[in-house]
């Protein structure tokens, strides 16, 4: 059975998004709430479920993720100033869509997280 979170209903165009990047494994698109003036979320073809549960089969597509997070970063004109990637993993990690996704933030100067 297909997955039918929000985002593999973005990823089927059942629902709009301002979709800003896609290619045959990833999709990258605004968040309708975001918490900085760039927030984009990157996320995977492939019915993933969270980075909890990434294999050794996944490292490509993980690896790939990676590299669309610096291609749209550098499309946003964020490359340079700097920017933030969040993956938030399970329930206690604040992971609210059950599907891995990469959160890119910046367009200003964002405040430390972790001390």
């Amino acid at each position: 059975m297909a997955a039918n979170d929000i985002f593999a209903r973005i990823i089927r165009g059942d629902i709009p998004a301002d979709i800003v990047y896609r290619d045959e494994n990833c999709i990258a698109f605004r968040d309708i709430n975001p918490q900085a003036p760039t927030h984009i979320l990157v996320t995977p073809i492939k019915d993933l479920s969270g980075l909890q549960t990434a294999g050794d089969d996944d490292a490509a597509v993980l690896g790939h993720l990676m590299i669309v997070v610096r291609k749209v970063a550098e499309m946003e004109g964020i490359i340079e100033s700097g920017f933030r990637c969040i993956i938030n993993a399970g329930p206690d990690g604040g992971q609210e869509v059950p599907r891995l996704h990469i959160h890119v933030l910046g367009g200003k100067r964002l405040g430390a997280m972790l001390r």
